[in-house]
């Protein structure tokens, strides 16, 4: 029997390319400055992890020409994998549930 960690995808499961998927499952497409500012992340930082989200084929990345803007949007099999990691970590919550009454003085039950 294999733990529910090991469904946990590493590309998925950095924290800004999780919290990048987040933002971009809410929305057909974003402006790359929305995502950015939504995140607190440098431009750099924020190209980067769309650079390895876009490399697994998870987002599409739009240029529009004349206007400089990036424009990014997630793919089905970005959804997919964001999906597939919210469940990942659901059955890890699950199989470690949180006590619902603290131990006794002296942490014996």
């Amino acid at each position: 029997m294999t733990h529910p960690s090991s469904n946990l995808n590493d590309i998925v499961h950095q924290r800004n390319r999780l919290g990048i998927l987040a933002v971009l499952v809410e929305a057909d497409e974003v402006e790359f400055v929305f995502v950015k500012d939504v995140l607190a992340l440098t431009a750099g930082n924020l190209s980067r992890h769309l650079s390895v989200l876009a490399g697994a084929e998870l987002v599409h990345i739009r240029k529009e020409a004349g206007e400089k803007k990036t424009w990014v949007s997630v793919t089905k099999a970005g959804r997919r994998a964001f999906r597939a990691e919210i469940d990942a970590l659901r059955k890890i919550v699950e199989a470690n549930p949180v006590e619902k009454t603290p131990p006794p003085p002296g942490g014996r039950s």
